[in-house]
């Protein structure tokens, strides 16, 4: 997993799960459409990656299909990096 993608996860674990939830996230683990992370919780994931990276993700850009796993998150961010 590369650092980018290992930042997003410790930030997702972190934040949104309980110490004793012994649930293991990967890459591609439903974080949305698993309750993990709430609506709530994606706005300040999001602001968290914005400020992190230097970036700024368009409302319209941050949907729940967007931030649904590690992946996609990692996708959506690395789009607005290279723009």
């Amino acid at each position: 997993m590369d650092e980018r993608k290992q930042t997003i996860l410790d930030y997702v674990v972190s934040e949104y799960l309980e110490e004793d939830d012994d649930r293991v996230i990967g890459e591609d683990t439903p974080l949305i459409t698993g309750g993990i992370v709430d609506s709530f919780s994606m706005v300040s994931l999001k602001r968290f990656l914005e400020k992190k990276y230097g970036i700024q993700i368009p409302d319209a850009d941050a949907s729940p299909e967007a931030f649904d796993t590690v992946n996609r998150i990692d996708a959506l961010v690395e789009r607005f990096i290279k723009s």
